[in-house]
């Protein structure tokens, strides 16, 4: 493979697990260690690093070395604004264009979460969570959406469900939203939709804020 592509692998490595809150906030992140746990050279992980120093997923320590940032109450906040412009927007491009096979995806996933939290598998359930969100952009059909979508900082839910603090009730209440929202674009009731969806935000950040 191409240091480019070497690179990118340790990224999207990386991001992901620090986003999916597999990595938690002050690890730091050695070079050597993670060259070996990704099968690439340093170099890799050193441009992988810079680049999520870049968007303020990881900071430099005050005697160097890179270390997973904390996310702040202002941070919840502002990616609280994101989602909704985002997502809400996606919703309402998917509310004409979703078809029934990602109606099937969106249910498939919503019972793949649910059978995660029945197994005590919380992790599997977080990464239910962002298939979800995901999928859910990728229904608006516009390309540009998803690619920003996916570069955004998107990890109120994924902290929530990583830290597990909040209990089981928490988890039925994230399957209940979900479900929700995929009956109404199911059932093209934009409006219920979309109070379900900013209901789901809302109550995330009062969750994260609590923690």
């Amino acid at each position: 493979m191409k240091v480019d592509s070497l690179a990118l692998k340790a990224y999207t490595e990386l991001r992901k697990k620090i986003l999916s809150q597999q990595l938690l906030p002050n690890t730091r992140l050695k070079e050597d260690e993670w060259a070996g746990k990704i099968e690439v050279s340093r170099m890799s992980i050193r441009e992988a690093l810079t680049r999520l120093l870049g968007e303020g997923l990881v900071s430099v320590g005050e005697k160097g070395g890179f270390f997973v940032k904390p996310i702040t109450t202002e941070d919840v906040k502002l990616i609280r604004e994101l989602r909704e412009i985002l997502e809400v927007g996606a919703l309402k491009l998917a509310h004409s264009k979703i078809t029934p096979l990602e109606i099937e995806q969106l249910e498939k996933i919503c019972d793949d979460f649910s059978l995660m939290v029945k197994q005590g598998y919380y992790n599997g359930a977080c990464e239910a969570d962002i298939k979800f969100h995901e999928t859910l952009i990728k229904a608006s059909q516009n390309d540009k959406l998803f690619q920003l979508y996916c570069s955004s900082h998107i990890p109120l839910f994924h902290e929530k469900l990583g830290k597990a603090l909040s209990g089981n009730n928490d988890y039925e209440q994230t399957d209940k939203e979900h479900r929700q929202i995929v009956k109404a674009l199911k059932n093209k009731n934009l409006k219920l939709a979309e109070q379900t969806l900013l209901a789901h935000f809302e109550r995330g950040v009062s969750v994260v804020l609590s923690l």
